[in-house]
């Protein structure tokens, strides 16, 4: 007689919560006396991103996201022709010629990426994101590496040049990678405000890898020089300044990423760099089964597009600067500037000249208010709203709101003191959460509610491993050799030598060593490495972190 397992079904710990919750949440936010800016600024904002059944539909939402890439991308065919027909002695600036003003722009991109690519520069890495041959639930990094990939042909060429000297432990299992060539990236839109989406375009996993590599590199680039893409609170506690003292200018632009024209990358990077992005990027964008040729050099979803935007409107802005003897600071985040205010609107007609269009809503150089980064800041205040961007439907939901609402209504700056004003809205949320989940002390984290209550239990969603096999070795290979500290400014002469990217590549013996070692790694590799990945439900987990030292640090609330 066979034995049968009985399956039993996993209790998710992530209740759902009574659908009237939204409703009262919004008509108790719109309730709140209206006696600060802060107050004031949270009710005209905190819905701005909601987006519901009631709102306008998915399909409405999409397609005016659409259309307004293809409008942008308009702009941007006007750009290639503007730019490539522009007189060298055109005015970009008073007594500055448009010759003039690209030839210190590009002198100034080239002394800080260097003239040729270094050799590294196409070693990149893949994300857990979808790609055009792989959905959002398929995809994780250790299984890009094998089985198959999409690449356009190009960055195909590339990628074979640089495989087998460059990446020996992947190239041993080259049986197991199926590379096809597509044309380009497959657009998609992901939810940005309640009227509209965002666009965004899946990129080939081939190209996706390459172009990480060239993204990092400029990254790097541009933190040598000050420049810190992986920190967002600079410009935040710059923009605080500006509110307080008035002389930093905070900018934003409208749909930048999508702006950046393929004749402005030509005409400002090095030719060396261009050649290189240019094999890496998506000549095509595929929109609902439609071939679009390109007018932009890269769209949101490219490894690089974050990393060259913000190095092209750093590098604008400081030649503005420069020749308009304009002294300062200086600060780039994607397309968040900021500037001194004496420069701010030459730098607005700069950057309108090359295609670019700032956002006059969200850019400030006059009055008490500064935003920039997320935040956002009033005569020195904090004035930065929350957003409900959906209906409360669970209780992560739950906790993230009540936790989003204790951060803003931080009435000791700092010290976790809840504004009066809103405890009772709180204290309402708070009663529908279970009091195990009680005790939390990060504000942006949804799995604990913060109370000054001792830590006990936390949400912690479910996971499944999944076998990696040979993709995880590749991936944890790629890593380790990513840590390597990066050359110095002074080795930029040896590059990239792959078709004409440059010249004088590193010592062969060097590669043939790498290479021998690395595979003998391989051959002893175990091929039933596992990940976990996220499962849909959540389960209740044990809070690792000490209670005594939390206690302490957590003043009780008034």
């Amino acid at each position: 007689m066979k034995n049968h397992r009985t399956s039993q079904s996993v209790r998710n710990e992530n209740i759902r919560m009574p659908d009237s919750i939204t409703s009262e949440f919004i008509q108790r936010i719109e309730s709140l006396p209206r006696t600060s800016i802060k107050t004031d600024y949270l009710i005209e904002q905190y819905l701005s991103k909601f987006v519901s059944q009631d709102t306008d539909p998915p399909a409405v939402r999409r397609t005016r996201a659409i259309n307004k890439w293809l409008a942008t991308e308009r702009n941007n065919e006007a750009t290639n022709v503007r730019i490539l027909t522009f007189h060298e002695e055109y005015q970009v600036l008073p007594r500055v010629g448009f010759r003039r003003f690209v030839d210190w722009t590009r002198a100034l991109i080239e002394t800080t990426i260097g003239a040729v690519p270094p050799l590294d520069t196409l070693i990149g890495s893949f994300s857990g994101g979808a790609s055009t041959s792989r959905d959002r639930k398929t995809s994780y990094p250790a299984g890009k590496y094998l089985g198959k990939a999409h690449a356009t042909p190009a960055a195909h060429a590339l990628f074979l040049q640089l495989f087998e000297d460059e990446m020996p432990g992947w190239a041993g299992f080259r049986d197991h990678l199926v590379i096809e060539e597509v044309a380009g990236n497959v657009m998609f839109t992901v939810p940005k405000k309640a009227d509209i989406d965002r666009c965004a375009c899946k990129e080939p996993d081939i190209n996706m890898f390459l172009q990480k590599g060239a993204g990092n590199h400029i990254r790097r680039s541009l933190r040598a020089v000050g420049i810190n893409l992986n920190d967002q609170s600079i410009n935040r506690s710059l923009a605080r300044h500006g509110s307080i003292t008035g002389e930093l200018a905070t900018l934003d632009l409208s749909s930048a990423s999508d702006s950046v024209s393929s004749a402005l990358v030509e005409l400002l990077l090095p030719e060396c760099w261009y050649t290189l992005l240019e094999a890496l990027r998506s000549p095509i964008t595929v929109i609902d089964s439609i071939e679009h040729q390109n007018e932009m050099f890269s769209s949101m979803g490219n490894g690089f597009t974050f990393e060259l935007e913000s190095l092209i409107f750093w590098a604008l802005a400081k030649a503005t600067a420069y020749h308009r003897g304009v002294s300062g600071v200086l600060s780039v985040y994607g397309d968040d500037l900021i500037v001194p205010v004496a420069m701010a609107q030459d730098l607005v007609w700069v950057l309108g000249l090359f295609g670019f269009e700032v956002n006059t809503d969200k850019s400030f150089w006059f009055g008490s208010f500064r935003e920039s980064c997320g935040g956002h800041y009033y005569n020195g205040l904090d004035v930065t709203p929350f957003y409900l961007k959906a209906p409360i439907q669970e209780l992560t939901d739950v906790m993230h709101i009540a936790n989003s609402l204790r951060q803003w209504a931080d009435f000791g700056e700092g010290f976790n003191i809840l504004d009066p004003m809103v405890y009772d809205t709180w204290a309402w949320l708070r009663d529908m959460v279970p009091s195990k989940f009680w005790g939390g002390r990060d504000l942006s984290n949804k799995l604990r509610l913060v109370t000054p209550d001792s830590p006990r239990l936390t949400l912690r969603q479910r996971k499944r491993d999944i076998r990696t096999g040979p993709g995880g070795f590749i991936h944890w290979l790629n890593l380790a050799a990513s840590r390597q500290t990066t050359p110095p400014r002074s080795h930029w002469s040896t590059g990239l030598q792959l078709n004409g990217f440059g010249s004088n590549c590193e010592t062969k013996e060097h590669v043939a060593s790498m290479k021998v070692a690395l595979a003998r790694t391989t051959d002893d590799c175990v091929e039933t490495s596992t990940r976990s990945v996220d499962h849909p439900l959540y389960k209740v987990a044990k809070v690792r972190e000490p209670v005594t030292s939390l206690q302490k640090q957590f003043p009780q609330e008034l």
